[in-house]
């Protein structure tokens, strides 16, 4: 308990003076200790009194607040539900059209996805159509290979290719295929030369085995050796195309070795330029297709320049008898032209004639006039003569 400071005071007084023992000083301090307990009571009484007051002010005036408060969250709720009210409207306008977009969109994709689907059917169907292609050519090729794996195939196949060439760009008759010489060999083709002169050799047995042999060796060393067994089968080959095949006056003193491919022929020239020499030595020359095709092409145009001169008798005939033909054309058009002039003569004349019509009887109007306008013409005299029909009554006029 807080003790009034004037009390205290005093008691502190009553006990310095009466050296703070005694049954007086007892009932002294109890005496000032009931009074401030009373005195205690009623402020605290009178303390609570305003705090009850201010407690009932302050309550007073927090219910104000709260009515006030209640108030304006009705107002704020009113609010809230016409925003609320909006809102949900709003998002289910955009909900609407979200949802209509989605499904045009869905629509749309859907659309798109079949047609994708129609366009990859149609693409596998192309995929299948060229994986079909490819496994036929994959068996094409298995059999190419199977065919180059044997010597004799092998042959037939350089010999098939260049049977081919020659059949495409030359005329039946300009070649023949394995024809017999004097001295009983039979060479794969020869073409038949303009002017009588003897025909054009062309071999097509290549050996392919050497070459397949170098290009394919595991090793350097595998590759030198093949290299050498090639370049002696090359050497070989070539001697015996000149022993069997370039005779005189039974064919050309140049004969064709035919590669059946452009880049076996580009490997020889690039590795072997030693045998591509020695075939050159032994006037032998060595073909691709493209080159072997190209001189064909050569040989074509120089049997049509034969057959030209061959023919030009019968061109030069043709020339006279075209020229009097023309002659008698050229000799009917001046006689046309005769006819034309002679019309447009007569033409003339007659318009001549028509002028001078024309002017008379401009002079004759004129005349007329003038006489009407001197005088008066007299009645005409009326005469009458006698016809077979009757009497014909004739008018007489006086000209100057």
């Amino acid at each position: 308990m807080q003790v009034d400071p004037t009390l205290d005071i005093a008691l502190s007084a009553l006990v310095n003076r009466f050296g703070g023992t005694g049954p007086i000083l007892v009932l002294l301090i109890a005496a000032v200790l009931f009074v401030t307990t009373l005195v205690l009571a009623r402020r605290m009484a009178a303390r609570q009194r305003e705090a009850a007051a201010a407690t009932d002010r302050h309550v007073a005036a927090l219910l104000d607040a709260q009515s006030e408060m209640q108030g304006r969250v009705a107002a704020m709720t009113e609010v809230f539900g016409r925003r609320q009210a909006e809102t949900n409207q709003a998002i289910q306008v955009r909900l609407d059209g979200l949802t209509q977009r989605l499904g045009q969109s869905i629509s749309e994709q859907t659309r798109s996805t079949h047609e994708n689907l129609r366009r990859l059917q149609e693409r596998l169907a192309v995929i299948d159509s060229a994986q079909s292609n490819i496994q036929s050519l994959a068996r094409d090729v298995v059999g190419l290979q199977a065919i180059l794996s044997n010597k004799q195939t092998r042959g037939a196949f350089g010999q098939s290719r260049m049977e081919a060439i020659i059949a495409d760009a030359l005329p039946p008759g300009a070649y023949e295929f394995q024809p017999q010489f004097p001295n009983g060999t039979r060479p794969d083709c020869t073409i038949r030369m303009p002017n009588g002169q003897p025909p054009l050799v062309i071999d097509a047995k290549f050996p392919l085995e050497a070459w397949s042999a170098h290009t394919d060796a595991p090793s350097p060393e595998a590759a030198r050796i093949a290299g050498q067994q090639f370049r002696r089968d090359m050497e070989t080959h070539i001697r015996d195309i000149a022993q069997k095949y370039l005779l005189p006056g039974a064919a050309q003193d140049t004969a064709f070795l035919f590669v059946p491919s452009e880049s076996i022929f580009a490997g020889i020239h690039e590795t072997f330029e030693a045998v591509v020499q020695r075939a050159h030595r032994a006037r032998i020359v060595i073909v691709s297709p493209s080159l072997l095709m190209l001189s064909v092409q050569v040989l074509q145009g120089l049997l049509k320049d034969q057959h030209m001169r061959e023919q030009a008798h019968v061109i030069q005939g043709e020339v006279a008898r075209l020229m009097d033909d023309l002659m008698r054309l050229d000799e009917r058009v001046r006689k046309l032209h005769g006819h034309f002039a002679a019309a447009q003569k007569d033409v003339d004349q007659i318009l001549t004639s028509t002028d001078k019509l024309v002017r008379r009887g401009e002079r004759i109007g004129e005349l007329e006039f003038k006489a009407s306008a001197e005088q008066t013409p007299s009645p005409p005299e009326d005469r009458t003569v006698e016809t077979r029909t009757g009497q014909l009554r004739l008018r007489v006029v006086d000209e100057d």
